[in-house]
């Protein structure tokens, strides 16, 4: 494995542990912008180590799926295309009142749980 790769994995890691704080803290909209970042740097390694080069200065999930030729299931692709939406609305919430009451607990969880699934399936692609 490339160092950057690593490096890349280690972040997408943090990360992922973070969204885990800020989900058992009740702070769920910074929880799944975690998830979207764990999930980009994710596929940021995938992309060093499949083409050597640096990724883009993206935060564009699905550009980043196909740059990488990602293997995910036809349900991890639906999901990281609506991660990729959710995070710029996590990130520049519009209303923030109205951001929160989108995203409950419930909401949350089954993103983190998608977000682990997905950061996983990648970190298999690369090994």
């Amino acid at each position: 494995m490339r160092s950057k790769t690593a490096e890349w994995l280690d972040q997408s890691q943090y990360d992922l542990d973070t969204a885990e704080s800020m989900y058992r803290a009740g702070r769920y909209i910074y929880s799944i912008f975690m998830c979207h970042l764990a999930v980009e740097k994710a596929l940021k390694a995938l992309v060093v180590e499949k083409t050597g080069k640096a990724p883009p200065k993206t935060h564009n999930l699905i550009n980043l799926m196909k740059i990488g030729d990602s293997k995910l299931t036809d349900a991890q692709v639906r999901f990281v295309t609506r991660l990729s939406l959710a995070g710029v609305v996590t990130r520049y919430p519009e209303e923030l009142k109205r951001t929160i009451n989108d995203y409950p607990a419930s909401v949350t969880e089954a993103y983190l749980k998608s977000s682990k699934d997905v950061v996983k399936c990648l970190k298999q692609q690369i090994k």
